[in-house]
């Protein structure tokens, strides 16, 4: 008689086993993966590489080019892994590197999209504008934003993934995965405040660029049309990956067969589309037009 403990999560009735060395006795992500939003998700990533290539070669704004062409190769990586994980003969959903594979590079991605945003929003603040000494939030300079933030979603990525590595293997054993969706949780919410100062900051900034705009009575153009629209393009941008990062909480807060994370559509709404939206957004209204070499963008315009 066996002493392992009994099985305990969702294991597919139609799709036996394989029993690899790397599989684990459950599929961990709750469900079984499908192969058309991996094959969606491979597409248009695939399309936004291309396109912000494109920009980078046409605005050489490079940081923020290359952040977001490193956050696109992420998401193409990780839903390559997720492919690996959907039903035979593509893959093998009981796979437990597939599952981490995945989970790192899709959850890396949104880092680098958020380092871009971040990067922007520096960008606009050292701008040589009109009242440029007034844009600041709360004062803080370039580089102090930059290391705040992005030191924040490093560690933060790093705890997460810790924790999904733990629960895989937790999994692997038939061990409680408890521990591992606790350190998960714990950098998910670390995650979700520092992003939510940063929102902060990004609308005091408006704030002040609109004070700036009223006080200069700067007449409505073309160009000021332009720019009304990138800018809701970086804050609706900001708000999607926001909202990504609270799904995920809230996913984990439930426990790792909970019902969000055991239902693919809520990974498809709530982590798949706010991502490509964000990134495709960020790509057409690309803020190289605005401040790299094609245009200096002026406080008074914002």
């Amino acid at each position: 008689m066996s002493n392992k403990p009994p099985i305990d999560g969702y294991v597919d009735p139609s799709i036996p086993n394989p029993n690899k060395d790397s599989d684990a006795p459950i599929i961990i992500y709750g469900y079984t993966p499908h192969v058309a939003l991996s094959a969606l998700a491979l597409a248009l990533f695939a399309i936004l590489l291309v396109f912000h290539s494109y920009r980078l070669h046409t605005t050489r704004l490079y940081a923020f080019s290359i952040l977001l062409i490193f956050g696109t190769i992420c998401e193409i990586i990780g839903y390559a892994f997720r492919l690996r994980s959907s039903p035979p003969p593509t893959g093998d959903p009981y796979d437990v590197i597939n599952f981490v594979v995945q989970y790192f590079f899709i959850v890396c991605a949104p880092v680098f999209l958020s380092a871009g945003i971040y990067t922007t929003l520096t960008s606009l603040i050292d701008n040589r504008g009109e009242g440029v000494r007034n844009l600041s939030p709360l004062g803080l300079s370039k580089r102090a934003i930059l290391a705040i933030f992005i030191t924040s979603d490093v560690i933060a990525t790093i705890v997460q993934v810790a924790g999904a590595a733990l629960i895989g293997s937790s999994e692997s054993n038939r061990k409680s995965p408890d521990t591992g969706n606790n350190i998960l949780l714990a950098g998910l919410a670390f995650q979700v405040f520092s992003f939510l100062v940063f929102l902060i900051l990004l609308l005091i900034f408006l704030r002040n660029a609109r004070k700036i705009m009223m006080s200069t009575s700067t007449p409505t153009n073309a160009r000021g049309d332009m720019i009304q629209m990138y800018t809701l393009a970086l804050v609706a941008s900001s708000f999607l990956v926001y909202l990504r990062t609270c799904f995920r909480l809230a996913e984990t807060a439930q426990g790792v067969m909970g019902y969000a994370s055991s239902h693919e559509a809520f990974f498809g709404v709530l982590e798949f589309a706010p991502i490509v939206l964000a990134i495709g957004m960020l790509g057409w209204w690309h803020p190289g037009r605005l401040v790299g070499r094609r245009g200096v963008l002026r406080a008074s315009e914002i």
